[in-house]
């Protein structure tokens, strides 16, 4: 159920790390591109860790540490993937900031990530963004060339 808060305004999904941003039909992955998970865009990222994209509350970590989601205060739920095929690392490389139920911040470090042991030894570092809640929602997703974490639009979203 969307929020009253989608009334007043659009709530603008930020992006959580700096990098290239790409549409999910040019990501190398079926469930991604196919958007079988939901409608989104993805970042090659260039360096530093995962933020918040939204202000909300936690509400999954994997276990192997490679996914999160985070429901926005609207009630917006978004899935950050951290690279393609990751859940084989079993957690190598990533460093949990966050637990399910923690309220964050837009900009709050969530996830610390070594991306040169992700590029070593994963598909890739290509990391999809998902709205998992999107089927009653507009999403419009920007890809412009460059996301800079905590300033970059990547998507505006709103009730239909």
């Amino acid at each position: 159920m969307l929020s009253n808060l989608f009334k007043k305004r659009n709530l603008e999904v930020l992006s959580p790390m700096n990098g290239e941003i790409i549409p999910l039909g040019d990501v190398p992955d079926p469930v991604f591109s196919q958007k079988m998970m939901g409608e989104g865009v993805a970042i090659l990222p260039t360096n530093g860790g995962v933020h918040a994209p939204v202000d909300g509350e936690i509400v999954l970590v994997s276990d192997t540490k490679h996914a999160i989601a985070i429901r926005s205060t609207d009630g917006v739920e978004i899935l950050i993937h951290i690279g393609l095929e990751t859940v084989s690392l079993q957690g190598q490389g990533f460093t949990v900031l966050i637990a399910p139920g923690d309220k964050v911040s837009v900009g709050q470090v969530l996830i610390e990530v070594d991306w040169e042991y992700i590029r070593e030894n994963a598909k890739s570092i290509v990391t999809p963004i998902i709205i998992t809640n999107g089927a009653d929602k507009s999403i419009q997703c920007n890809y412009t060339k460059v996301g800079i974490q905590g300033k970059t639009v990547l998507m505006t979203i709103s009730a239909k």
